[in-house]
């Protein structure tokens, strides 16, 4: 290796857009974040509603604006708005040079729907919409749970001309149906007179989760068979994913848009923090390095993979038969993917919505602090 030049490097020059999975106060606050994008290749960051619930729970960064808010006789559900609003407009600032010197490809930052909506359509687009008018930024992304009633709103707010970035998406299945529902929306985008080269979005492919239920089903198993399809699915199954979208990119009607300058969402790749101890901690950068992708990191594996992440180049391209003997290994065991991916999927919003309650505990807990 290049003196100097770390593997976090040599994943960001391979194409893979270098994210941070996380955001709070204290973090803009104090630079932390701008030394990220500068010193870490950083040009994205997530958020979700557990990052705000945790970010909320700790020191004093939000004390004033408790304050304030209390002052105005604000709810604790218009406190939250407040607070992760300002939270994301502040870091879309920080990485709006990014964002400008890539075009409009990178330099963003996401902030989600309430997750109360993941089954309501309507109250999806109309969380959307005031979540970007709000913020009021070109280069945020808002998310929207890849839920059956969220694929309808993914399309609408497409068509409205927000960014969008779709998340929890576990199964090819749900895949196919968010490309096709991004697909649509840009179509409709350029119906209503919207132009295409400024709507970006990217599909939020949550991988390490996999692993994390299916590791124990095989454990139990025992086999040899078993056990060497440990730690194995989430990778395939994101490889298959990848799959996917090249299909959908080679195909005439995407082709079709393209050419009237609308970018393709890409794949990210999300839940790479490494749960079980046994595997390398830079494993879901490591293996899943193709150009074109995002990959968005807690900042402990962001760390890892500068420090002694296992760059090999691509490793994605031309995996698509590994992979798929991968899920038919796993089928002749009794473990059906699409099972396991459905029941993630519904585990996801649930632990999304117990996140957003414990968000608005704390908020309401310090909303009444400030006023006692």
């Amino acid at each position: 290796m290049t003196e100097g030049i770390t593997p976090l490097d040599q994943v960001a020059d391979a194409g893979v857009a270098v994210w941070l999975d996380d955001l709070s106060r204290e973090r803009l606050r104090t630079g932390g974040l701008a030394g990220l994008v500068s010193d870490r290749r950083v040009v994205g960051v997530t958020t979700n509603p557990t990052i705000f619930a945790s970010a909320l729970a700790k020191g004093d960064a939000y004390d004033e604006q408790l304050k304030q808010l209390a002052a105005q006789g604000t709810d604790v559900d218009g406190a939250v708005f407040a607070i992760t609003t300002d939270d994301v407009r502040d870091a879309a600032d920080v990485l709006r040079p990014v964002y400008d010197a890539t075009a409009g490809q990178d330099g963003r930052v996401s902030i989600e729907v309430d997750p109360r909506l993941a089954h309501d359509t309507q109250g999806t687009v109309d969380s959307a919409r005031a979540l970007w008018s709000t913020v009021d930024r070109p280069n945020v992304f808002i998310k929207i749970p890849a839920t059956l009633d969220g694929l309808p709103a993914i399309t609408q707010v497409l068509a409205d001309g927000i960014s969008v970035n779709v998340t929890l998406i576990f199964s090819l299945e749900r895949y196919r149906a968010v490309l096709d529902a991004f697909v649509e929306g840009l179509e409709q985008a350029r119906a209503n007179g919207h132009d295409l080269a400024a709507i970006a979005s990217v599909a939020s492919f949550f991988v390490s989760r996999v692993d994390a239920a299916i590791d124990p089903r095989l454990d139990d198993i025992g086999t040899p068979e078993a056990a060497a399809l440990r730690g194995k699915a989430a990778i395939a199954n994101a490889r298959l994913a990848y799959g996917v979208y090249e299909e959908v990119v080679a195909g005439d009607r995407w082709q079709a848009l393209a050419a009237a300058g609308a970018h393709p969402q890409r794949p990210l790749w999300a839940s790479t923090g490494v749960k079980d101890k046994a595997y390398p901690d830079t494993r879901y950068v490591d293996e899943l390095v193709v150009a074109g992708v995002v990959n968005t990191m807690p900042e402990a594996t962001l760390q890892a993979v500068a420090d002694h992440g296992d760059f090999r180049g691509d490793t994605v391209t031309g995996t698509q038969a590994e992979a798929q003997a991968v899920v038919d290994g796993l089928a002749a065991l009794g473990i059906h993917i699409d099972e396991v991916t459905d029941a993630l999927e519904s585990e996801g919003v649930d632990k999304f919505e117990k996140s957003w309650a414990e968000l608005l505990d704390t908020v309401r807990d310090g909303l009444a602090q400030v006023t006692a």
